[in-house]
């Protein structure tokens, strides 16, 4: 591939001539490895799940969204979720209910809570991860959400009333 190229001289002392390499064969070469890797390379979609969003709008809305009409997950530390149907007066240690993300739980509390709803096309899910909740957890209430097929719902901060009965909870 590489081209030699030795001029000699009769008579006398040879001088040395400096080599001279053809690089053309070396760059086809590059070319070749480049295509053979972006052939053989598999490109596969990233994973990710549609995050539905509201579509802006000009007129107010009133807060359609009252006690029973939603259900709220807080996502706690060691995978643990709790959730609840009450407002800042009436939510206790006792109104704040435990499950876990084993089968069709969370799926199951939504139905629930949906058909106990008095405004079902309002009904609306609450997920709000705590500073301890971890990732995995969250995809998984997204999750179950996606399952139940409910396309109203929304992520937030856990408010302080609702983190001084959680603490209470969980100590």
């Amino acid at each position: 591939m590489a081209e030699v190229i030795v001029q000699e001289k009769k008579g006398g002392k040879q001088k040395k001539t400096p080599l001279r390499v053809d690089m053309t064969p070396m760059v086809d070469l590059g070319f070749l490895l480049i295509t053979f890797f972006m052939f053989t390379t598999n490109f596969t979609k990233p994973n990710v799940m549609d995050l539905g969003l509201p579509a802006k709008s000009d007129i107010p809305t009133k807060n359609v969204v009252d006690d029973k009409n939603q259900v709220t997950f807080i996502l706690g530390k060691d995978n643990r979720v709790f959730y609840h149907q009450s407002n800042a007066k009436e939510l206790t240690e006792n109104n704040l209910k435990e499950t876990d993300f084993s089968g069709v739980k969370i799926s199951n509390i939504i139905s629930e809570a949906y058909k106990k709803a008095p405004i079902p096309e309002n009904f609306t899910i609450i997920v709000k991860p705590t500073d301890d909740a971890n990732y995995k957890n969250f995809v998984d209430v997204l999750d179950n959400i996606a399952i139940s097929k409910k396309e109203r719902y929304g992520i937030t901060d856990i408010k302080p009333w609702e983190k001084k009965v959680y603490e209470n909870v969980t100590k």
